[in-house]
């Protein structure tokens, strides 16, 4: 295994327990952590991608950034962002007190959303993995 797959596996390893926790979340009922759980999920699972790619310095936690950079390689992955753009709304949205107008986050936050951002980490997390074994 040559040493760039060997660490976008690394990074598809946690982003599959990022997925997990997400799942954990939703079930406890903590929608807002599990939305950001989720685009952690998936903004791990294509640093993963772009790492084993041979890409050294990734800087960006922008899910839609990683998936231009990653349609580069393969060109599936440009039918994700609107996925992406989804799972982006929840990376500061879902953890910071003011970032809505009337309360904490976590009180904008429904089951629905977070089992709809798990989807879409799972999409993304199946795609990669796939790609990763080719």
């Amino acid at each position: 295994m040559s040493k760039n797959l060997g660490e976008g596996l690394r990074w598809l390893d946690q982003g599959k327990r990022d997925l997990e926790d997400a799942t954990i979340l939703l079930n406890a009922g903590s929608y807002a952590s599990s939305c950001f759980h989720a685009q952690q999920a998936a903004e791990k699972a294509l640093k993963g991608f772009l790492y084993a790619k041979g890409l050294r310095a990734i800087a960006t936690h922008s899910v839609i950034m990683l998936l231009e950079e990653s349609s580069k390689f393969r060109t599936e992955f440009s039918r994700l962002m609107d996925t992406g753009r989804e799972l982006d709304r929840h990376y500061i949205g879902s953890r910071y007190p003011n970032f809505y107008p009337n309360g904490p986050a976590y009180k904008y936050y429904t089951a629905e959303m977070a089992e709809r951002c798990i989807k879409y980490a799972t999409s993304i997390l199946s795609d990669v993995e796939r790609l990763l074994k080719e």
